[in-house]
């Protein structure tokens, strides 16, 4: 028989409706919650911890890289030590005791990534306060909610942002002073002054530190560490409440997966490029899984039209990224292979050919292949990427076969959310198995439970199927003063749901098929609310009925149209196509053009964002109905059941978008 990647928990009770807990095979008897220090017998169990065990391991290295703007033309890369961050850490995080803040005060971010962001929430981990990251792409309503539920009165922002917080001032009552990351101008701290808000320079809450220095009050494994707000779809942000323990709970699985040789733990000749947003938990544990390796951590410029360049200059040997982007270079270099024809074209596909079929016996490399035709390929991710790690949303196979043939490099893809401060799968390394996210991670078990109004059981044969649920110590406390919120995602006994169906396949490694809940993700990790978007939709004056879908392995919304038959036909009077019945209008391809525009421009209309515009649709005059299993017997749209019935036009839709 194969090798399993994860078994049964040994003991554990047969409850109704639900499957046995799975364990990874590499830890079957014990949840992992720490790892040992290099030096000495000592365990690392806080965050703080976590960053002195990176200054241990750096022996004098570089630590944060950013690249100067002068002129408007980016600059080399300019670093600071692990030492040198150290001291710094240490005079901000003291000044900002002299701001007024105390033991466990919660304080704001607000900017893109860049190495204040990351000093000011290690100076945070040191005197054992709680970052609350914020960002705009919420929305104006969100930044205020979580301001005003957390009540703070500091918030760390760059300039722009710092402008943003000044013009919503009359609904943040609680902040009293904003610390601006670079240069600060006299206009806005004079804006602030007749405010009431207190606007000062990073470095000058940093040297206010040097000059009153405070000593360390470390936190324990159970404080909080962050609130980390999920962006969800509907009514206000959630605040997950992620502690120390949580996140080093999945650095912890890491080290003891490398240890088996099934992952990678970064050493201080290792580079990651930081340019997923900081505000989110899946950056989040990814740097703090390089500090604990002692890595560089080079930030991007601020524009991820420019992350390339970025990429070509660091030449980063850990490359950490979301399917979006994996599907741009994907498409990017495909086209242009096509575009080149001939013998490029003619190499390109023999050298791919003979890697994939490489791929089935574990191997990437191939001496010739590698250097006659890869090696532009991998010059575009700098030239160095050993590891390529994917997560946010589900990635296609073929392009995680893509990534293995033309970077040469071992690809992982992981699975997780906010509440497991994203720490719930991870591939192993070696296993080439494309559409499967590994087993749990070392610090959780996973268990499947029972979805009878979805047809998932977890006696399903030949894989069980159901909503995926997990314990262990990455799990989080609950939602910040959101008792009932909490209540629907945590159970007494410490079970968290997750709203996404899994099945787990023939080795005990998890597959992620389907959502729960009305809420997906598309490729480049947007939230979609359908039942949102539908009722916008079905306001227009020339729809009856919508039914909207995205699928997670793309960008882009498509939809099931069945037109009003009075008002298409008013239309088809003034078209010149009055002739024609009702069936025949919904297969003429003007009517598919006009509906789509109209939809379009009436979506933009109605504050849809861009993501949440239909980009193809089908038209059909069949309505949805009880009698064709579409509708509830409460005339809500029966999902599933659509999905299945349109999966040909689905298809057909999306192929006409590529």
């Amino acid at each position: 028989m194969s090798q399993m990647y994860s078994i049964e928990v040994a003991g554990s009770p047969s409850i109704p409706g639900e499957g046995k807990p799975r364990r990874s095979i590499l830890c079957p008897e014990e949840l992992v919650h720490s790892y040992p220090s290099s030096k000495g017998s000592s365990k690392i169990t806080t965050l703080y911890e976590n960053f002195l065990e990176g200054v241990q391991r750096s022996e004098g290295g570089d630590f944060l890289g950013s690249r100067p703007i002068v002129d408007g033309v980016p600059q080399p890369y300019e670093w600071m030590t692990y030492a040198r961050v150290q001291e710094r850490m240490t005079h901000f995080g003291a000044g900002l005791l002299q701001l007024g803040l105390t033991t466990t005060s919660t304080f704001g971010i607000f900017s893109i990534n860049r190495a204040e962001w990351t000093m000011s929430e290690l100076a945070g981990y040191m005197y054992n306060l709680t970052s609350v990251p914020l960002y705009d792409t919420l929305g104006v309503s969100a930044i205020e909610f979580i301001v005003n539920q957390t009540q703070m009165s500091t918030i760390i922002a760059s300039p722009d942002k710092a402008a943003i917080l000044l013009d919503l001032h009359s609904t943040l009552p609680t902040v009293k002073n904003i610390v601006v990351m670079g240069a600060l101008e006299d206009s806005l701290v004079a804006e602030g002054k007749d405010l009431g808000v207190k606007i000062v320079a990073w470095t000058d809450v940093e040297r206010n530190g040097l000059d009153n220095p405070v000593p360390a009050n470390p936190p324990k494994p159970d404080d909080v560490a962050t609130i980390c707000y999920t962006s969800g779809t509907t009514g206000t942000p959630k605040g997950a409440v992620l502690t120390h323990k949580n996140f080093v709970a999945g650095i912890s699985s890491f080290h003891l997966m490398a240890k088996h040789q099934k992952f990678f733990i970064p050493t201080n000749a290792d580079t990651h490029i930081s340019y997923l947003p900081l505000a989110h938990v899946f950056e989040r544990l990814c740097q703090a899984t390089m500090i604990s390796g002692a890595a560089r951590i080079g930030y991007y410029q601020g524009d991820t039209l420019k992350l390339l360049d970025d990429v070509a200059i660091l030449q980063p040997t850990i490359f950490v990224s979301v399917p979006r982007l994996f599907n741009r270079i994907y498409d990017k270099v495909l086209a242009g292979v096509k575009a080149k024809g001939g013998v490029a074209a003619f190499l390109f596909n023999r050298a791919y050919a003979a890697k994939k079929s490489n791929l089935r016996n574990g191997v990437i490399q191939h001496p010739l292949w590698d250097r006659l035709v890869f090696s532009a390929i991998r010059a575009r991710l700098g030239g160095k990427v050993k590891h390529i790690v994917s997560g946010s949303a589900p990635i296609s196979p073929d392009v995680m076969d893509f990534l293995r043939i033309c970077f040469s490099a071992d690809v992982y893809e992981g699975y997780g959310q906010t509440e497991q401060a994203a720490g719930l799968c991870m591939s192993y390394r070696g296993d080439l198995t494309p559409g499967q996210v590994g087993p749990p991670q070392l610090c959780v078990e996973v268990k499947l439970k029972d979805i009878p109004s979805m047809n998932y059981t977890s006696q399903d044969k030949p894989f069980p199927r159901g909503e995926i649920m997990l314990r262990g110590p990455s799990v989080f406390k609950g939602y910040y003063n959101a008792p009932e919120q909490t209540a629907e995602t945590l159970d007494a006994d410490g079970w968290a749901n997750t709203g996404d169906v899994g099945q787990w396949d023939e080795r005990g490694r998890l597959v992620v098929i389907d959502r729960v809940k009305n809420i997906f993700k598309l490729a480049q990790g947007e939230y979609i609310a359908p039942e949102k978007i539908e009722a916008v939709l079905a306001k227009h004056f020339l729809v009856a009925q919508v039914f909207v879908y995205g699928h997670s392995l793309k960008a882009t919304l498509v939809g099931i149209v069945v037109p009003d038959a009075e008002t298409l036909k008013v239309w088809a009077n003034e078209n010149d196509l009055g002739s024609k019945s009702f069936e025949e209008l919904c297969a003429e391809p003007l009517v598919k053009q006009t509906l789509l525009k109209e939809l379009a421009t009436f979506g933009r209309e109605s504050d849809l964002k861009g993501f949440e515009i239909l980009k193809n649709i089908h038209v059909t005059p069949e309505q949805f109905s009880i009698e064709n299993d579409l509708l509830t017997p409460t005339f809500k749209l029966k999902r599933h059941a659509a999905k299945e019935k349109y999966t040909v036009e689905i298809d057909q839709m999306y192929a006409e978008i590529n």
